[in-house]
């Protein structure tokens, strides 16, 4: 078969030929990071529409039912159209750190901070995590931020702390996240030192719950800590920090960012936590004052720190691989140290 002619030109000149090579590194790193960047927009349109459509076919079987009278169906459809309208109306909101007040800061990390942040607009209370992007860029931490961004988007448990959107600025990558009121499992422990078995066994069940949350979402969380489990108003659990988190999808991966800024840096788990090494004592039970001084300063040091290597299981540090049972591991040490 014979080619077919190619479409006239008014130009004589061949078309340039496609040779990576004579852009420079900057050019083919910025070619990447937009073509990440696209794939990456269309992708979240495209799961907002799928969530979109469930939504309408849940919305329509319970309309179906006969249960319902028709005024209350018609008041769902309409509190589903309203609410359907502020999300998208959100989604095209410029956000900005500047449309929120800072009422206190309530944490610090290697990267940035959380604040306790109030909307100028409607007044609601929010928790704003603000990381630095030179700093992570430098200490190697795309691929976790990213699979902390991704776990937080992609949840719809009521175990996992909620993402309500993320936005950035040139210097700071914002994360703008529920807040709860009820502290976290650190300072319980702080305050009562040791748990019954009704509590502690409360405590775990909800905590494997979170834990599987996670893993269903194909993500291994490594850094299962009590104050990484906040509580809620009603003292019910909720997963946070992700910022150890790994997936198994290639953007979850340090070596991905790795060649995509044609950067490589040796690290480990435990410089990039800025992990402590603890003394440990011997003690025996019946020694109960003991313990209990022990193991009150022993949980502020841990509580002050950022990163400890209490809870972690001792594949990760021994770099032999490992899998979700490491936060199995995190669970049972917990669940040791609430009731011993």
């Amino acid at each position: 078969m014979a080619s077919q002619p190619q479409q006239p030109s008014i130009y004589d000149d061949e078309p340039p030929t496609k040779n990576a090579e004579r852009y420079s590194t900057t050019i083919t790193e910025k070619v990447k990071l937009q073509k990440m960047l696209t794939q990456e927009f269309f992708k979240e349109n495209v799961e907002r529409a799928k969530a979109r459509n469930e939504r309408a076919k849940e919305l329509e079987g319970i309309i179906g039912s006969r249960e319902l009278s028709e005024a209350r169906k018609e008041q769902k459809k309409n509190n589903m159209r309203k609410s359907e309208a502020n999300f998208l109306r959100f989604l095209r909101t410029s956000e900005r750190q500047q449309n929120y007040n800072t009422l206190k800061i309530i944490g610090k990390g290697a990267f940035g901070e959380v604040r306790l942040v109030q909307r100028k607009h409607d007044g609601k209370i929010y928790a704003l995590k603000s990381l630095i992007k030179a700093e992570m860029h430098k200490k190697d931490q795309l691929a976790h931020v990213r699979a902390e961004r991704d776990i937080l988007a992609n949840a719809d448990s009521p175990w996992l702390v909620k993402l309500h959107t993320s936005f950035q600025d040139s210097t700071f990558l914002y994360m703008l996240m529920e807040f709860l009121p009820g502290g976290d499992l650190m300072t319980m422990l702080i305050k009562y030192e040791i748990f019954s078995e009704d509590i502690t066994r409360f405590y775990m069940a909800e905590i494997t719950l979170a834990i599987e949350a996670v893993h269903k979402l194909g993500f291994i969380h490594r850094d299962i800590k009590p104050d990484n489990i906040l509580l809620d108003r009603g003292g019910h659990i909720k997963l946070t920090d992700f910022g150890l988190s790994t997936g198994f999808s290639k953007e979850h991966s340090a070596s991905y960012y790795q060649q995509l800024m044609s950067q490589t840096r040796p690290k480990s788990l435990a410089q990039n936590r800025q992990s402590v090494s603890i003394d440990q004592i011997q003690l025996t039970v019946s020694n109960r004052n003991q313990i209990n001084t022990w193991r009150k300063s022993r949980r502020q040091l841990a509580y002050s720190t950022v990163g400890t290597p209490d809870y972690i299981a001792p594949e990760i540090f021994s770099g032999k691989g490992y899998d979700f049972g490491c936060d199995w591991w995190s669970l049972g040490t917990i669940m040791f140290e609430c009731l011993i």
